[in-house]
């Protein structure tokens, strides 16, 4: 049966697929599409002869076998293959052959797409947002050639994105979905806060400056712990840049979001006072290391600012930290203890005057 072979080879190499790959699939296809026709052979192959443009299909059939007293129910053996190209097999093998094109011309796509992207997991890439009226709950972002899904999950409240704006986006995944490439990318992501600051601050890069954890509430608010990793440096400082100018660039790309940067430490009391941020705690006192517990002692006046608004202050401190906080009144506690410490000499004055 006629197939221009030599035509598709050519197509296909044009689109990076080799020879033996479209070979294979076509040959799987044809067979399959033979056994769908009246009184096909449940055995056979597909012989492609590019030279001559030309494929035959090889049929065997099954001859039954004697049985005997050790194998009673013998399988069938196979006879002589003979030449069982359907007359009337052109058109279905030209529809055949265009399918297996299209479908190896579509992996190849997604193929090229993924090897673009693979690397990208995990970093930041900017994109042209791209509304689509057919999908309203997401946002798609044009990069290059390529859509990326901006899902309603990872998208920041109250955010807006409009259609043709240029969006710096965190990149979430990249797999290959039932149809096609999925590239999946957020804004509410906490990394996508560390990689704006990687393009402001010299510092990261080169390692002077770690960011240790990151707590976000997307749209509201971030808490960012930084440690120096190089003497006669200032982490806080470093992000923060002359006049403020670095953690500006970033809060400009967040919209109205604000960030707060403060010292990690390895000494969790210390890290639990930081982290309450702008508040400050007179005292930490840590009630159980392994259930990760803590106690913060706040003066009156900072009471609120270290719970903030509905409690995001306090709750951003916990993500922080990796602790559960609780916070008390400075004077409330300072007066406990100066009632324990006078119940005491009481008793004591007690015993002695017994």
């Amino acid at each position: 049966m006629e197939l221009d072979l030599a035509g598709i080879h050519q197509l296909a190499a044009g689109q990076g697929i080799d020879a033996e790959t479209l070979d294979d699939a076509l040959s799987e296809a044809l067979r399959l599409a033979y056994l769908k026709t009246p009184h096909a052979a449940k055995h056979a192959r597909v012989e492609l002869d590019e030279r001559a443009g030309t494929f035959t299909i090889w049929a065997q059939d099954e001859i039954p076998a004697e049985p005997t007293e050790d194998n009673p129910h013998p399988a069938p053996k196979l006879g002589e293959e003979y030449d069982d190209t359907p007359h009337d097999f052109g058109r279905l093998a030209a529809a055949t052959a265009r399918q297996v094109i299209s479908q190896l011309f579509r992996k190849a796509e997604d193929d090229r797409v993924l090897g673009a992207f693979a690397g990208q997991k995990g970093k930041l890439i900017t994109g042209i947002v791209q509304q689509d009226a057919k999908d309203p709950s997401n946002v798609h972002i044009a990069v290059g050639d390529v859509e990326a899904l901006l899902p309603r999950r990872e998208q920041v409240p109250g955010e807006r994105y409009r259609h043709g704006e240029r969006l710096r986006v965190y990149v979430v995944n990249v797999s290959r979905g039932l149809r096609g490439p999925e590239i999946v990318v957020s804004r509410s992501h906490p990394e996508l806060v560390r990689r704006l600051f990687e393009r402001e601050v010299p510092e990261l890069v080169s390692g002077a400056v770690s960011i240790m954890a990151i707590a976000r509430e997307a749209g509201a608010r971030t808490k960012i712990a930084v440690k120096a990793n190089t003497d006669g440096v200032n982490p806080k400082g470093a992000l923060i840049g002359p006049a403020g100018s670095r953690v500006r660039a970033v809060m400009e790309n967040l919209g109205n979001e604000k960030i707060d940067i403060v010292d990690w430490s390895a000494d969790p009391a210390k890290f639990i006072a930081s982290a309450l941020s702008p508040a400050v705690a007179t005292d930490v006192q840590v009630i159980s290391e392994k259930n990760k517990t803590a106690i913060a002692f706040i003066h009156d006046d900072q009471l609120s600012l270290a719970i903030g608004k509905e409690g995001q202050n306090a709750r951003l401190a916990a993500k922080l930290t990796g602790w559960k906080i609780g916070i008390e009144s400075a004077e409330q506690h300072k007066a406990k203890l100066a009632a324990e410490r006078a119940a005491e000499d009481r008793t004591a004055q007690s015993a002695e005057n017994n």
